[in-house]
């Protein structure tokens, strides 16, 4: 039998209280910790991807930020790096972090560090999880002209990318 993927339970302050089973954390909407990582490469794109609808958050809806749950007793980087090499096929670039972001949903609640990382070279989607993929510019995102339908805590991070890119 497989063990049930464990998260850790965090308060406002993003301290340990608890933890959960993934599917109890999703189904009482418990504060928990995520990472987004922002995917970019040298001509400044950001990677997008359409998320499958067999996701158990926010099926079929696109996200500018690949990403998931801290396992329990996970580092935000462990994460991070975790979360590049599955859903991407990305390994060995560390992922810089930017910020830290805190989601208040209907349907998930997070504390989410947002890191980004540069990478030129080849995308492997994890089947499960990517139903497709590919680079906007910045201006392209924000116009959306494509139509994309983004996730809500993927959007308000955007927004604060966009603030924070200001600043550098």
């Amino acid at each position: 039998m497989q063990r049930a993927e464990r998260v850790d339970i965090v308060d406002q302050d993003d301290q340990v209280i608890g933890g959960a089973t993934r599917q109890q954390m999703r189904a009482s909407n418990l504060l928990h910790r995520s990472v987004a990582i922002l995917c970019t490469n040298d001509a400044g794109e950001i990677y997008v991807h359409r998320r499958t609808g067999t996701k158990d958050l926010f099926p079929g809806l696109y996200d500018r930020c690949v990403g998931g749950v801290v396992n329990a007793g996970e580092s935000y980087a462990q994460a991070a790096s975790r979360e590049l090499a599955e859903e991407l096929g990305i390994a060995g670039p560390s992922p810089q972090r930017l910020f830290h972001h805190h989601y208040e949903g209907p349907q998930t609640r997070s504390h989410t560090e947002v890191f980004q990382v540069l990478w030129n070279g080849p995308i492997v989607h994890q089947a499960s999880e990517i139903a497709w993929g590919g680079y906007r510019t910045l201006r392209q995102l924000v116009k959306n002209h494509d139509g994309f339908v983004f996730v809500p805590d993927g959007e308000e991070i955007f927004v604060r990318y966009r603030a924070w890119l200001k600043t550098r």
